[in-house]
């Protein structure tokens, strides 16, 4: 019998054998190596995220803000603002090719900031702006702004970022970063704790003008950042604070993380190569910190609902905070026609009145009888007091009344061509004359009425003390207390409206209400 040959250690292909050995060998590094859980395929993954982020260089930043170098960006140039006015205004921007919706919106945003700091300062002397790229990459570029504004009694630094898309035309300001208005919200509650101490709480608003200038750090978190003289003393500089990655992560919105994400990641080239397809309309959902007079839950013109305006000319005053707090405790709107001296005493005032959902509207700058003087002096005196609310709330009144109640064709030319409606009153307290407060009380009740507009001011005491009868009282009645907006619904520039309907004929003339020449 022949006999089978004893196996060798020496197999016939050796190449083979070894590579089979390799490849287990590898398995069992692999198998106790591997945290439980994670497949061959959750392997792959993670080393091609790792490729990925490889590919992304790390931003450059510049005072804890991201920084893109001008020269990364394909044929960008810087532009000059023209403008005729103040005496020294020296304003850089810049030009990218096809991105023509940025420019012309570059050009006409800081246009009208300097015509609003001019029309809101008298001793306006110099505006001066210089920008930097915050990004540019993946479709987003980041335009950041500091302005340096002088007038007679000081200078402030500002700053405020806007954000592009390339493939839309869209441009944003900071706020469309945030995910709605309760995330705004969130975002300025934080900014209360974590604010230095030189930071007033009463300052602070979720609205848009306030949260202009938001960006990032190059490790991702959001920089929230004040100019000179917005939340604190001028003297205290600018204010910034940083909210951590994670703890931002859940307030951004869905723009606000691409525009994150391109921000902290470096540029070695960015080139817009076409000119973005903009929409026809324009039109976008209102962004946070935007605010509306209306409130979507009541309609006056049902006449199940009745609903009543309660008006305040010539604050904001000392006091009015309290008002505000009346209002508040009733779900109770009204209507702040503010005047610009007191704005100016007062600016966190009607930030707080504007973030409560009342409506702030024109009543000049110092009170004249705009029937009375020249159409340039009545065109100054609204202008000015519009500038005055723009800068601190970022919202363009549609509304205004006449001091006295005093108007004529040439005012109502002025305000028609300013966007403003005049809104007169229907039922008058007399309270700057009567300041007794069951007296005011008693004739804003007595002339109670679904539609009525009642007339008081907010800047004498009796007034407010007043109002916390009248307010009570009108709930207690059934009526909804609203802005002017909300009873009139749409008005027509230049028109004037004395009630919930509107006149039939013409502009008011000149009233024959007595005269305070203190108010």
């Amino acid at each position: 019998m022949k006999q089978q040959n004893t196996p060798t250690m020496a197999p016939e292909r050796p190449i083979l054998t070894i590579t089979i050995a390799m490849v287990v060998l590898l398995g069992l590094v692999l198998s106790t190596t591997r945290p439980p859980g994670v497949t061959e395929e959750g392997i792959t993954e993670h080393v091609a995220a790792e490729d990925a982020d490889q590919d992304r260089p790390p931003a450059d930043s510049e005072d804890g803000l991201t920084l893109v170098d001008p020269g990364v960006v394909t044929g960008i140039e810087e532009a000059s603002l023209t403008h005729q006015g103040i005496g020294e205004v020296s304003i850089t921007y810049p030009v990218i090719p096809n991105a023509e919706p940025l420019t012309d919106f570059l050009d006409r945003t800081l246009a009208d900031q300097v015509s609003a700091f001019e029309a809101a300062n008298p001793g306006a002397r110099s505006f001066e702006g210089t920008w930097r790229l915050s990004a540019a990459r993946d479709g987003i570029v980041g335009v950041r702004f500091t302005t340096v504004e002088t007038d007679s009694e000081e200078t402030r630094e500002g700053q405020v970022t806007y954000w592009y898309e390339t493939d839309n035309g869209a441009v944003h300001g900071s706020n469309a970063l945030l995910a709605g208005q309760a995330e705004l919200a969130a975002l300025n509650e934080l900014v209360r704790q974590k604010a230095p101490d030189t930071v007033s709480g009463d300052s602070l608003h979720p609205i848009s003008a306030l949260y202009d200038s938001l960006g990032f750090t190059p490790e991702g978190d959001l920089v929230v950042e004040f100019g000179s003289g917005r939340v604190a003393p001028t003297s205290a500089g600018r204010i910034h604070v940083v909210v951590e990655r994670d703890t931002a992560e859940e307030l951004l919105s869905e723009f606000g993380l691409r525009a994150r994400e391109a921000a902290t990641t470096g540029v070695v080239e960015f080139t817009v190569d076409t000119a973005p397809e903009v929409e026809e309309d324009g039109s976008r959902p209102r962004a946070p910190g935007v605010l509306s007079p209306l409130d979507d839950g009541v309609d006056c013109s049902d006449p199940r609902t009745r609903c009543v305006a309660l008006t305040y000319d010539d604050g904001p005053g000392g006091r009015t905070p309290e008002l505000l707090d009346v209002l508040a405790e009733h779900d109770a709107k009204a209507t702040f026609f503010v005047t610009g001296l007191p704005i100016m005493e007062h600016p966190w005032t009607v930030r707080r009145a504007y973030a409560e959902g009342h409506e702030i509207a024109n009543h000049t700058l110092d009170h004249p009888d705009l029937a009375a003087i020249g159409e340039g002096a009545a065109r100054s005196n609204l202008e000015a007091t519009q500038a005055l609310v723009y800068r601190e709330t970022g919202y363009t009144m549609d509304l205004m009344r006449p001091p006295y109640g005093s108007t004529n064709d040439t005012v109502a030319r002025i305000t028609e061509e300013l966007g403003l409606a005049q809104i007169i009153w229907s039922v008058d307290t007399n309270d700057w004359r009567d300041r007794e407060v069951d007296v005011v009380a008693e004739r804003a009740l007595d002339g109670d009425a679904d539609g009525a507009i009642i007339l008081m001011h907010d800047i004498h005491d009796s007034t407010i003390d007043a109002s916390r009868i009248i307010i009570r009282e009108l709930a207690e009645r059934g009526y909804t207390m609203v802005t002017v907006s909300q009873l009139l619904g749409p008005t027509e520039p230049g028109r004037t409206y004395v009630d919930g309907a509107p006149e039939e004929e013409g502009p008011q003339q000149d009233s024959d209400e007595e005269v305070d020449p203190q108010v």
